[in-house]
C-alpha cells in the first residue's frame, strides 16, 4: 500500500493506492460514511453503466456488512455525460437524497464520472464532500487528483467548472484488469506526460518498462501510478488554482489535444488520452521546429508514443479539417488571453515550460504541415 498526501492549505487529503480497496471499502472509507448511519440514509454513488455493472456488487457487499446501504446514479459512458442536462439531473438527485454539506458522494469510474460528480458536489448546497474511486488508468494518475471539475459545452471541453478538491482518493490497481486495452493505452499517455514534463529519468524508465505497465504487471503498474501521482501532488500543492504557471505544466499536450478532440466531435473516434498523446508529439515537434528541443529527443517522444500503440501522426486520424480549423478550436481554450494562448513546449525531455510568444498563425501553418506529412 502507498499513501500519497496532497498538501493544500486547509484542504489536504490522501491518495491511497491499495489492491483490493473496493472489496474493503466500508473499512477504508469509514470516516466518509458515518453521516449516512443517521436516519437510515443510503450512501450516494455515481457511476457509469460499465463501472456499475462491474463493481456495484462488491461495494454493496462491503457496505452491507458494515450496516450501510448504497444508492446509485448511473450515466452512460462517454463525454456526452458531462453536460448541463446531466448535471441538472445529478444535482436534483442529490437534493432528493437530502445530501448535506457534511456528507460525501462517491464517484466510481473514469474521468467523466469524476468530473461530473465533482462539479455537482461543488455547486450542491455551495459545496459538499466527495470521494474519488477512479477505475481507469487515466483517472487514477491524473483526473482524480487535483480538484479540477467540469462539464463540456458546445463551445468546448471543460469550459464550465470549478476547483473542488476531493476529500480522499482511493485507488485499486486490480480494477485495471477489466479495463479495455485501448482505455489502458489512453491512460498511459498521461503517465508518459509526467516523465516528459519534469522527470527525464522516469521517461527513460517508461521507455524500458512501458510494455510491463501496459500488460498490467503489478510492480511496474504500481510504480508508474505512484510516481505519476507524486508528481501531480507536488505540482498541485505548489499551484492549486493555476495562478503561477506551475500547474499549467500538467497541460502538456492538452492544448493541441483538445483541438483534436473538438475536430473529431469529442467522440470515441479519439479518446482523451489518445488526443493528449498526439498533442505531446506535436508539442515536441513544434519545440524542435523552434530550435528549442533537440530533434533526436523529439523523435524519442514520437517513438515512445507509437510504441505504446498511441496516435503519433495526426495525418492518420482521418480528419478533414485544416491547420486553421484546429487553431480556431484552440481559440476557445479557457487559457486564451486577448489574442494569445500560452503553449506548453519543451526544451528537452523532462524540461517543459510555458511559452507566451507563440503566434496562432504559426501554429496553423505547423499543423497544416503535420496534417500532410507521413
Amino acid at each position: 500500500m502507498a499513501v500519497i498526501p496532497v498538501s493544500l492549505a486547509g484542504r489536504s487529503y490522501d491518495v491511497t493506492i491499495e489492491s483490493g480497496v473496493l472489496d474493503d471499502l466500508a473499512s477504508e472509507a469509514r470516516g466518509y460514511l458515518n453521516s449516512f448511519g443517521k436516519n437510515g440514509r443510503a450512501v450516494p454513488f455515481v457511476a457509469d453503466n460499465n463501472t456499475h455493472r462491474l463493481y456495484s456488487e462488491a461495494i454493496e457487499r462491503s457496505l452491507s456488512g458494515a450496516g450501510f446501504a448504497a444508492d446509485w446514479f448511473v450515466v452512460d459512458p462517454g463525454e456526452a455525460a458531462k453536460s448541463w442536462p446531466m448535471l441538472e439531473k445529478l444535482t436534483d438527485w442529490l437534493l432528493s437524497l437530502r445530501v448535506t454539506r457534511s456528507d460525501h458522494v462517491f464517484a466510481v469510474g473514469g474521468g467523466v464520472v469524476g468530473d461530473l460528480t465533482g462539479f455537482a458536489c461543488a455547486v450542491t448546497k455551495r459545496g459538499c464532500g466527495f470521494v474519488q474511486i477512479p477505475t481507469t488508468l487515466l483517472a487514477q494518475v491524473d483526473s482524480s487528483v487535483g480538484g479540477k471539475t467540469a462539464i463540456n459545452t458546445r463551445a468546448g471541453k471543460n469550459l464550465i467548472g470549478a476547483f473542488h478538491q476531493p476529500s480522499a482518493v482511493l485507488i485499486d490497481p486490480l480494477v485495471l484488469g477489466t479495463l479495455p486495452d485501448r482505455e489502458m493505452r489512453a491512460g498511459y499517455a498521461e503517465v508518459i506526460k509526467y516523465g516528459l514534463l519534469g522527470d527525464a529519468e522516469f521517461f527513460g524508465w517508461l521507455e524500458a518498462n512501458g510494455n510491463k505497465v501496459l500488460s498490467r504487471e503489478p510492480d511496474a503498474l504500481s510504480y508508474a501510478i505512484a510516481t505519476s501521482i507524486r508528481a501531480k501532488a507536488r505540482i498541485v500543492a505548489e499551484d492549486e488554482r493555476e495562478t503561477t504557471g506551475v500547474r499549467a505544466l500538467l497541460n502538456l499536450g492538452h492544448t493541441f489535444g483538445h483541438a483534436l478532440e473538438a475536430e473529431t466531435g469529442f467522440s470515441d473516434r479519439l479518446l482523451h488520452g489518445e488526443a493528449v498523446a498526439a498533442g505531446m508529439v506535436l508539442a515536441a515537434r513544434y519545440s524542435a521546429r523552434r530550435d528549442e528541443m533537440p530533434q533526436e529527443q523529439a523523435e524519442r517522444v514520437t517513438q515512445a508514443i507509437a510504441a505504446a500503440g498511441l496516435p503519433s501522426e495526426i495525418s492518420a486520424l482521418g480528419m478533414q479539417g485544416t491547420g486553421d480549423d484546429l487553431a480556431n478550436h484552440m481559440r476557445h481554450d479557457k487559457k486564451m488571453e486577448s489574442d494569445t494562448l500560452p503553449f506548453l513546449l519543451l526544451r528537452g525531455i523532462g524540461e517543459a515550460y510555458l511559452a507566451r510568444d507563440v503566434e496562432m498563425s504559426d501554429i496553423a501553418a505547423f499543423l497544416d504541415e503535420q496534417l500532410k506529412a507521413h
